[in-house]
């Protein structure tokens, strides 16, 4: 195949269209071409295709639970995270992702490890393809009345009873949950497990516009950065305007002794 009439701006069009055996077959001919730029994109193909080969593979990886649920005859398996649990301000969110045998997106990993645009790109693709979603969420008034780890369960049988098909099988992110379904508790599982990271992209993404809305309303404590976390602007506004109503108490109790002391 002669390429040399081609400009490396065909050449991208030509990729663009080719199947996989007519790509490999062009690029091959591409790192023999004599011109800087054509070489160039072809050494860019290839690394994207490298990228693209590692994030499947994570996928195959991430989602070994799944498999092996659905391997088991189980139909509906879920993932569970949350969001908030150290926050100084805020609800509790949790997210419950019910995830489609066969549906493959590439790209999810663990909230913590993507930036909040990245994060937000996912949001609406997993909105999408999910089986379904549900949200549930606990204030700071009930944080404080029953202790953020009883919250923090309260908020996942609440985003179960939120999803428009019930999970028969519940994959959870280190919180220890007893339901009317198999639950099975995965340490660092929204490192490990796809439907749980997909859960915490979820739960992020919901907990974080909330916050940003607060700040509109409370402009002295800087949620729309700090997201009801303590960072120290934080801390000095408590200690400056006092709590608001917003806040957890039982999260204050040091910052608040140290501001009147």
């Amino acid at each position: 195949m002669d390429i040399s009439s081609y400009t490396a701006a065909q050449l991208k069009k030509m990729l663009a269209s080719a199947d996989e055996q007519e790509k490999t077959a062009l690029i091959r001919h591409m790192r023999r071409d004599t011109r800087v730029s054509v070489q160039g994109l072809a050494q860019s193909v290839i690394n994207q295709l490298a990228r693209e080969e590692a994030l499947e593979g994570k996928f195959t990886e991430m989602t070994i639970e799944e498999r092996a649920a659905w391997e088991q005859g189980y139909q509906a398996v879920a993932g569970m995270d949350e969001v908030g649990r150290g926050p100084l301000a805020g609800p509790v969110v949790t997210a419950c992702v019910v995830w489609p045998k066969g549906e493959c997106l590439i790209g999810v990993d663990d909230s913590k490890k993507l930036t909040p645009e990245r994060r937000e790109e996912l949001f609406p693709q997993i909105m999408e393809k999910a089986l379904a979603v549900g949200i549930g969420r606990v204030d700071n008034t009930m944080i404080d009345r029953i202790n953020i780890l009883e919250a923090t369960k309260l908020a996942m049988a609440n985003a179960v009873d939120d999803c428009r098909v019930r999970p028969d099988y519940l994959l959870i992110d280190a919180v220890k949950l007893t339901l009317d379904m198999h639950c099975r508790s995965i340490i660092k599982g929204d490192q490990r497990c796809f439907a749980i990271a997909a859960a915490s992209i979820v739960a992020k993404v919901v907990r974080d516009r909330e916050m940003v809305g607060l700040s509109d309303t409370y402009p002295h404590y800087e949620w729309d950065r700090n997201k009801g976390y303590g960072s120290p602007a934080h801390v000095a506004a408590i200690k400056t305007h006092g709590p608001s109503p917003i806040h957890r108490m039982s999260f204050l109790r040091s910052i608040l002794s140290e501001a009147t002391g």
